[in-house]
């Protein structure tokens, strides 16, 4: 369970770190799978000739386990509401960040930016035509700018969910955050209603201090779905090993109840809208 203190620190910060949130021998067995999946032999770096590699999604019953189990769940109740959101049956995607010598600022997919929650018209038509989800899958989608989408009201979108399936230490490309900045999309999103726009977020918050999703294998992190993050290369010795699935909700968020009784995702929102 959260505690009140780590509630009003998602609110305030746009994140919160699940310590534990599955177990490391879970987490080990769904690296395995990933292993089997790359064509690369863990034991031979030599054969690491890829910065990264974008697997998509799974749907084994280690990698569902690893993303609902209680403590998860509760969490997930917690910061969305009891019954407001849908349990992932596929998780994905996986950017398995393999060790360089550059700059963290140098990966490949470098980009300040938020997950998009929805797909564009043009989306929807170019992804109906038979896009496999489940393989390779580019490094940064074409054209994701006319695409993707985010609205207001976070459309499609309940969390931004990172799952650490090996250690991840400073040098072993964590995510890097703009703490806080979840409160600078708001005002952005408003004036595109429900149709929403893809938010360009280079200078999104860019004076707000920075963090490192850093942890344990088995650890987890649940992001607001406005919160600017962006990858970073791995400087360390080991392959980094992560999925980063969307929670997904069963309505919309709603920022005008009558009864006052926001959930913190949505107090965020309005925070960020200055509604208190």
């Amino acid at each position: 369970m959260l505690t009140a203190e780590q509630i009003e620190s998602f609110v305030a910060d746009g994140f919160v770190r699940v310590p534990n949130a599955f177990p490391a021998a879970l987490a080990a067995e769904c690296r395995n799978l990933l292993w089997k999946q790359l064509d690369v032999d863990p034991d031979d770096s030599s054969t690491w000739t890829r910065e990264v590699v974008r697997l998509g999604l799974r749907g084994d019953d280690a990698f569902v386990r690893s993303a609902n189990t209680p403590a998860l769940v509760e969490a997930y109740d917690q910061l969305v509401g009891a019954g407001r959101w849908r349990p992932l049956d596929m998780v994905g995607t996986f950017p398995i960040r393999f060790p360089v010598d550059r700059d963290p600022e140098q990966a490949e997919d470098y980009g300040w930016h938020i997950d998009a929650s929805f797909l564009s018209p043009e989306g929807v038509a170019a992804m109906s035509s038979g896009q496999d989800w489940e393989g390779e899958l580019p490094l940064v989608p074409p054209d994701y700018d006319r695409i993707f989408r985010s609205n207001l009201v976070s459309r499609g979108r309940a969390l931004l969910v990172l799952l650490l399936y090996s250690d991840t230490g400073e040098r072993d490309a964590p995510t890097l955050i703009r703490v806080g900045s979840h409160l600078d999309v708001p005002p952005l999103l408003a004036p595109y209603g429900a149709e929403g726009t893809y938010l360009a977020c280079r200078d999104v918050g860019a004076d707000r201090p920075l963090a490192m999703a850093t942890g344990r294998a088995g650890d987890a992190y649940l992001c607001h779905p406005f919160l600017v993050h962006t990858p970073i290369t791995n400087t360390g010795t080991s392959p980094r090993f992560m999925a980063q699935p969307s929670l997904q909700p069963t309505g919309e968020f709603d920022l005008d109840r009558a009864d006052g009784q926001y959930v913190p995702v949505e107090r965020a929102i309005r925070a960020g809208l200055a509604r208190g």
